[in-house]
């Protein structure tokens, strides 16, 4: 990370691989950061990570939640092996199996095209990066929230029930606090995946969407500006080290009150 943190500082000369050597130090790799393409990317990236966190949390702990309170010990071992599985399928299978169904070609292209949705619009190819995300984010934001729910004494939400509170009433005042600490661990980890995605918006994206996973790899591979690609994997590095702090203080906070 030093190497990485020294080459953002270096100058980038057309045509050459790399920094120019004893070149003076500038942060001209940082400041072009902040042009209106660059942010661009930035605002997807975290926008579409954002987006899928919620939807997988929003699924998962009811999924979660059934597995740990009304499930057998061996229904409950079941999900866990299948959920720890899904963790070891390629990538590049799952991300081929969504683009052979939500493809342009896809299996439901008919029906697509049924309900006059555009298939190659920009809307339907980010909805369907939103939902190569969830492949990843459920399965591990359920095995997040298993855990926080087993911790959760069930006795006090019955308390409630029993004192004329409504199941949901009960769920959103009781059981919602006391797992919040598990749902901001299953957004971090999501987010954490939806940021630092490479795959899915490069294939499923279709050139259209790029992830900053994507614009780094093009500045190192494609175009052999090291000090560009160096500059934006820092900012990226700093940008998820402040989520976690955020999140972390907001878990403190919401948990004491």
């Amino acid at each position: 990370m030093l190497t990485v943190l020294n080459e953002s500082f270096r100058t980038f000369e057309p045509g050459r691989i790399g920094a120019v050597e004893g070149a003076p130090l500038t942060t001209g790799n940082y400041t072009e950061i902040f042009l209106p393409v660059y942010l661009g990317y930035f605002i997807q990236t975290y926008f579409l990570a954002f987006c899928a966190s919620v939807l997988a949390i929003a699924i998962a702990f009811p999924i979660a939640y059934y597995i740990a309170r009304n499930t057998s010990a061996l229904v409950r071992r079941s999900a866990f092996s299948l959920l720890i599985g899904l963790m070891f399928l390629s990538a590049l299978v799952r991300v081929y199996a969504l683009q052979l169904t939500f493809g342009s070609v896809g299996i439901i292209a008919p029906v697509m095209s049924l309900l006059g949705i555009n298939t190659n619009g920009w809307l339907y190819i980010n909805c369907v990066i939103v939902v190569g995300l969830l492949h990843y984010a459920i399965p591990m934001s359920i095995l997040i929230l298993i855990g926080a729910i087993q911790n959760q004494n069930p006795r006090l939400t019955e308390a409630a029930q029993s004192l004329g509170a409504s199941v949901l009433t009960s769920h959103l005042t009781i059981t919602i606090p006391l797992c919040i600490r598990g749902l901001v661990s299953a957004f971090l980890v999501s987010m954490t995946l939806g940021i630092s995605a490479f795959i899915i918006p490069w294939i499923l994206g279709r050139g259209r969407v790029m992830f900053i996973s994507n614009l780094i790899y093009t500045r190192f591979s494609e175009i052999a500006n090291y000090p560009s690609g160096a500059a934006i994997s820092i900012v990226m590095m700093v940008l998820s080290m402040l989520l976690i702090f955020v999140m972390s203080r907001l878990a403190t906070s919401l948990d004491r009150t």
